[in-house]
C-alpha cells in the first residue's frame, strides 16, 4: 500500500495540552491504524473526503496475538510498507505502543479496548500530555447480550438439556422443571454503570425486571447521571432514566438490595481489585444471586467465589473473565454445573471494527475543530 508524502505537519500546541487553531482538513496529520481488522475501504474513502489533508495508513496486524510494534522488516515480509513514526500524530492501535520520543508528533492514541489497564504503567501514558481515549461503548451490544444469555440459559435450565442433547435423550425432569423461572420482577445490579452497564439494563427493563445502579461517584442529578461516551445510536441509557435506585461508596448497601443478577462491569484499577470477596458475596444469600463478570477476572476473587458457589450463597455465575486467566487445566472452576465459562470472547462482534471506526472519527472531527477533550478520553488521575 503506497503512502503520498506528507504535507508539512500543522504547527500549534499539542491536542493533549486542551487544544489548538482548528485545522479542518487535518493538513499535516497522519493516522496510523494498527488492527486486527481488514482495512473497509469505504471507510478510508469517507476519512480521506472529510479530511482532505489526513495521510491513513493501515497495517494489518494482530494487535492482541503480537504486542509489539511491527519493526520494518516484519511489515516487509507482509508486503506491507514501514510505518515512519516521525510523521505519525494519531495512532490506533491495542497494546502496541512506540517508545516516549520515537513519535514526536503524536497528539491522539485511539485504544481498541474499553479498558485502559494496560497502558496505564507505560511512559507514553505517564510522562507524556498525549490524550489517550477508549473503545468505550462499542462492546454494549455484544456483551450485554452475553450477560443475559448466559442469565436466561442459567434460569431456563438449558446447560442442562444441552448435556441430555448430547446423550440423544428426551428428559422432562420434574426436579430441574420446577427450578426454571423467567425474569419478570427480578432485579439487575450493575456494578459499573457504564456504556456495557447501560445496554444491559435496557435489555434487561425490556424483559421486566427492575435496575439497580452502582457508580464510583454520587450521581444525585439528572445531570450528572448523562452519559456522554459512545453510545450505537438507539441504545444504552445516555440520559441515565432506567435505574430504580442509584448506589455510590456504600457497596454493601448495593449488595444488599435484593439483587437477582449481579453484573460486574467496573474496569480494573488498584481501587477495584479484589473489590468483590468473601464478605461482599455473603451480602447475596438472601436472593442467592446470580453473580456475572465481563469486567476483568481480579475485581471478584476467585477463591471467594468458589466458596460462594460451594456454600451456595449464589445460585450460580457466568464468568467471561478469570483469574487466573487463561484458566487452567484442572481448576476448581472447571466443570460446575451451575458456572458458565467462556475464554473472554463476550466482546467480540463483526460490528467492533465499524463501531470503532465511528469513535475515531468523532475524535479526528474534534481534532480538527481544535478541541483538546475527545470522546471516551482516559483520565489519568483516575485510570479510565
Amino acid at each position: 500500500m503506497g503512502e503520498a508524502p506528507p504535507p508539512p505537519h500543522h504547527a500549534g500546541p499539542s491536542a493533549g495540552t486542551g487544544g489548538s487553531a482548528p485545522n479542518h482538513d487535518l493538513n499535516g496529520h497522519k493516522v496510523v491504524l494498527l488492527s486486527p481488522f481488514k482495512e473497509d475501504p469505504a471507510y478510508r474513502e469517507r476519512l480521506v473526503k472529510r479530511f482532505p489533508g489526513l495521510i491513513v495508513q493501515h497495517v494489518d496486524w494482530n494487535v492482541w496475538a503480537k504486542p509489539q510494534i511491527p519493526s520494518a522488516a516484519e511489515l516487509e515480509e507482509t508486503g506491507q510498507d514501514a510505518i515512519d513514526w516521525s510523521t505519525v500524530t494519531v495512532f490506533v492501535t491495542g497494546p502496541n505502543f512506540p517508545e516516549v520520543g520515537q513519535a514526536p508528533k503524536l497528539e491522539l492514541v485511539q485504544l481498541q479496548s474499553a479498558g485502559a489497564n494496560y497502558v496505564l504503567g507505560k511512559p507514553i501514558f505517564k510522562d507524556t500530555e498525549i490524550a489517550f481515549c477508549t473503545a468505550n461503548g462499542v462492546h454494549g451490544p455484544q456483551i450485554s447480550e452475553w450477560v443475559i444469555a448466559t442469565f436466561l440459559a442459567h434460569q431456563h435450565q438449558i446447560p442442562y438439556y444441552l448435556d441430555r442433547q448430547k446423550e440423544a435423550k428426551w428428559v422432562r425432569d420434574p426436579e430441574t422443571i420446577q427450578h426454571i423461572d423467567d425474569t419478570v420482577g427480578q432485579r439487575v445490579g450493575i456494578l459499573g454503570y457504564g456504556a456495557i452497564g447501560r445496554q444491559v439494563a435496557r435489555v434487561a427493563t425490556a424483559m421486566g425486571m427492575s435496575v439497580h445502579a452502582y457508580t464510583n461517584r454520587p450521581r444525585d442529578t439528572p445531570a450528572s447521571r448523562k452519559d456522554h461516551a459512545y453510545c450505537p445510536p438507539g441504545l444504552g441509557d445516555p440520559d441515565g432514566t432506567l435505574p430504580a435506585r442509584w448506589f455510590s461508596g456504600d457497596l454493601a448497601a448495593f449488595l444488599d438490595s435484593d439483587l437477582d443478577l449481579l453484573v460486574i462491569a467496573v474496569p480494573l484499577t488498584p481501587a477495584t481489585t479484589g473489590l468483590i470477596g468473601r464478605e461482599q458475596l455473603q451480602l447475596l444469600k438472601k436472593r442467592r444471586t446470580y453473580v456475572s463478570n465481563i469486567g476483568r477476572g481480579p475485581v471478584l476473587s476467585t477463591d471467594a467465589l468458589i466458596e460462594a458457589l460451594d456454600e451456595g450463597w449464589i445460585r450460580g455465575a457466568a464468568l467471561d473473565v478469570t483469574d487466573p486467566e487463561p484458566l487452567t487445566d484442572g481448576h476448581a472452576l472447571w466443570g460446575r454445573k451451575n458456572v458458565i465459562i467462556t475464554p473472554h470472547v463476550s466482546g467480540h462482534s463483526k460490528s467492533y471494527g465499524a463501531r470503532l471506526g465511528e469513535i475515531l472519527f468523532a475524535n479526528l472531527e474534534r481534532l480538527s475543530e481544535g478541541k483538546g477533550e475527545f470522546l471516551n478520553r482516559v483520565d489519568k488521575g483516575r485510570g479510565y
